[in-house]
């Protein structure tokens, strides 16, 4: 999955890390380590590097914690969460779908840092409230104050940001668009992106005080993810604003259930492109199933002109069908679920013809060239 491993399941849910991971965890636990050294110079290297490592696995869980808060939520609502992912900047759970409405959503998004949020509270009390000190008493207290940091964090406006999650949402509850509150969202993730690549190379540059080397890094990641995010909301939008029929493929190939096979083979089968199968129709227009052509091949060719295509068809099933009116976006998803490349359009029974993944690709395309002409 995209060079991650995988390190096991998590309450049903698989979990895996990047590679990135190994590095960063490696210079936490040097710096982290080093820092507790000087803070504590009867420590030793050893120990120090150890309350380093322990310290970093526990951020990494506090990661994990805030992701698993989104999961819990999502799967309360029925969404399946198809993996959790740690990598450099922190860590993503991948969800099945959206939620159904902005409320739902708004409550996956804002799960998260609530869960650091407590997180933060809880080490804080603890730290406080008993007799814990000396180096363990700085690592929690240094594990508070990054959850705090990664709520905080998480909660900036833009996408991919929670905060630009729970922006979303309230775009989306205001236009009763989903689509709009993530290109909203998203915009506004290019344009914190942008901020901090700028404070980033000016404080490479010696310019500004303000920003560093992971400012410009962070930048990068908010620009190319918001973006990515908008660019795909646009064209979600644009397939949910068409139907089935706005791409099925002209003159889609069927044939007639009272074709003989004779007829069939010479009108569709000899110097035509190659195909594996045929929908079938009745004298109405109403599909009625498909004829494999290497079904053929059970039949003697002496009688194919005697044998009518009616007796091979194979009937179709509802579910291998879509109605003309139907959003193109639920198309491409049934077309994505099913691993379909193509599927037959009907309307009230008749066949209007195939939408093929092709042909909803250069539907786009002429969209997009109508758009910008």
């Amino acid at each position: 999955m995209n060079g991650t491993i995988r390190v096991g399941n998590l309450f049903g849910i698989p979990f895996y890390v990047h590679p990135s991971w190994f590095f960063i965890l490696a210079l936490m636990t040097w710096s982290y380590g080093g820092g507790l050294s000087a803070q504590f110079p009867g420590l030793g290297g050893s120990l120090s590097l150890l309350l380093g490592l322990i310290a970093s696995l526990l951020l990494f869980a506090s990661v994990l914690a805030h992701e698993l808060g989104h999961s819990f939520v999502a799967m309360r609502q029925g969404i399946e969460v198809k993996s959790i992912n740690l990598f450099i900047f922190g860590g993503l759970a991948s969800l099945e779908k959206e939620s159904k409405t902005p409320g739902e959503a708004f409550w996956v998004a804002i799960s998260g840092p609530l869960v650091s949020l407590v997180i933060f509270a809880l080490l804080t009390a603890i730290n406080y409230s008993t007799a814990i000190s000396g180096p363990f008493a700085a690592v929690l207290g240094l594990l508070a104050s990054i959850n705090l940091a990664l709520a905080l964090f998480n909660l900036i406006p833009g996408l991919p940001l929670d905060g630009g999650n729970i922006l979303k949402a309230i775009v989306w509850k205001i236009t009763g668009n989903p689509y709009k509150g993530v290109v909203f969202a998203g915009r506004a993730g290019q344009f914190l992106g942008w901020i901090a690549i700028s404070l980033g190379v000016l404080a490479i540059l010696g310019i500004s005080s303000v920003g560093s080397f992971w400012t410009l890094f962070i930048g990068l990641f908010l620009l190319q993810n918001a973006g990515r995010a908008t660019q795909y909301a646009k064209v979600q939008d644009l397939l949910s604003s068409l139907t089935a029929a706005d791409a099925v493929i002209p003159n889609s190939s069927s044939v007639s259930s009272e074709l003989s096979l004779r007829e069939f083979v010479n009108e569709y089968v000899i110097g035509k492109p190659s195909r594996d199968e045929f929908l079938v129709t009745d004298e109405n227009g109403q599909l009625i199933g498909a004829i494999a052509v290497k079904d053929l091949n059970a039949i003697p060719t002496s009688i194919w002109p005697q044998t009518y295509v009616r007796e091979l068809i194979k009937p179709m099933q509802l579910s291998t069908t879509v109605k003309a009116e139907r959003s193109l976006l639920e198309v491409v998803t049934m077309l994505e679920q099913q691993k379909l490349n193509q599927i037959p359009v009907i309307r009230d029974g008749v066949l209007v013809g195939i939408v093929e993944k092709a042909s909803i690709q250069q539907l786009l395309m002429r969209q997009a060239q109508a758009k910008f002409a």
